[in-house]
């Protein structure tokens, strides 16, 4: 399916956070590629590690009670966890850029939008061009990602914008650079049906635009459904699951997977309540000797408590490779596959 290299290839990671409960790894051992016009979806429940591997692949990570303790993080490449602060200052916004969860938090409350899209323009073009045209093209980004009267907007403080508004503005500041990759993180989280619809909409015509690699971190099933190539699994800070969309959803082979698609809601699908996963996610400083969603699993035995699995290439074609790290993978595909 993809020609060129991967535009970003992860190998082993591994975060480590200092906590009063003593060395935490919410990143644990994560790797993944992702190819320019690809987008590969991040999936798990709170806590399970999405956002601080997004933080880790930019070196973001607050300091010093967190940091990346091993992996390498390739783009183009050139490893990232490898250069200088400073070095990392020409990379993000520019080449990759980042949309967070919530505008709220990362709009600045008593700046201008324009400003705010400006100052990243001037990041990363401190000599190449006249104020003037950074302005044009501050509010050329707000155009571009669907923002009414821009030149207006450009002028407007966040709090005078609706929510959708200022998401769109969010995106208007990561595109701003032209970058290769960008990093959302549930960006759609905090938006009604009908806006979302229109986002994601936006984010895919973008990327077809501009040949753009994209990471999208969510929750939803739906959500990567709708945008994604190939999806990741995560849980407790490890990929438990990974593959095209279209293999997850018709041959999910980690009961996590499954659970997880059990609990969206379907047309097709009669029942009155939806099932939900029993317990909750294990702490990062009490977690299971075997298997981490074993305490959860309906179908955990001796084995899946004593050794963590190993993954399992379950299929491999054009569109990507399925694995699971499952010690039942195999017989859960081979049922799908069946049935």
């Amino acid at each position: 399916m993809f020609e060129q290299p991967p535009i970003l290839k992860v190998e082993d990671v591994h975060t480590r956070i200092l906590s009063a409960n003593g060395i935490l790894h919410p990143v644990d051992g994560v790797s993944f590629e992702l190819n320019a016009g690809e987008t590969l979806g991040v999936v798990g429940e709170s806590g399970s590690g999405k956002s601080l591997l997004a933080l880790s692949l930019l070196n973001v990570l607050p300091k010093p009670s967190s940091e990346v303790i091993a992996g390498k993080v390739l783009f183009n490449g050139e490893d990232l966890l490898k250069k200088t602060q400073e070095g990392m200052r020409h990379i993000r916004g520019k080449d990759i850029a980042m949309i967070l969860q919530d505008p709220q938090t990362s709009l600045n409350p008593v700046f201008k939008v324009g400003h705010q899209i400006l100052e990243a323009l001037t990041n990363h073009n401190r000599n190449a061009a006249p104020l003037a045209n950074l302005r044009a093209l501050a509010v050329d980004a707000l155009r571009r990602v669907g923002v009414s009267a821009p030149e207006m907007r450009y002028h407007s403080y966040p709090h005078q914008m609706s929510g959708g508004m200022k998401q769109r503005s969010v995106g208007a500041i990561a595109i701003s650079g032209e970058p290769q990759v960008i990093i959302a993180d549930e960006p759609t989280t905090s938006l009604d049906v009908t806006i979302q619809a229109q986002y994601l909409r936006l984010l895919r015509e973008f990327q077809e635009q501009q040949n753009l690699a994209l990471l999208f971190i969510t929750h939803d099933f739906g959500v990567v459904a709708k945008l994604c190539h190939r999806v990741m699994v995560m849980y407790a800070g490890r990929v438990v699951e990974t593959g095209p969309v279209l293999e997850i959803f018709d041959r999910p082979s980690h009961p996590y997977t499954q659970a997880l698609l059990n609990s969206v809601a379907s047309l097709r699908n009669e029942m009155t309540r939806l099932p939900s996963i029993p317990g909750q996610p294990p702490p990062l400083w009490d977690l299971p000797k075997g298997c981490r969603f074993a305490p959860r699993c309906p179908l955990a035995d001796g084995k899946c408590k004593a050794k963590y699995p190993e993954q399992v290439l379950l299929g491999s074609d054009e569109t990507g490779t399925h694995t699971a790290s499952c010690w039942k993978a195999k017989e859960l595909h081979d049922a799908a596959t069946v049935a």
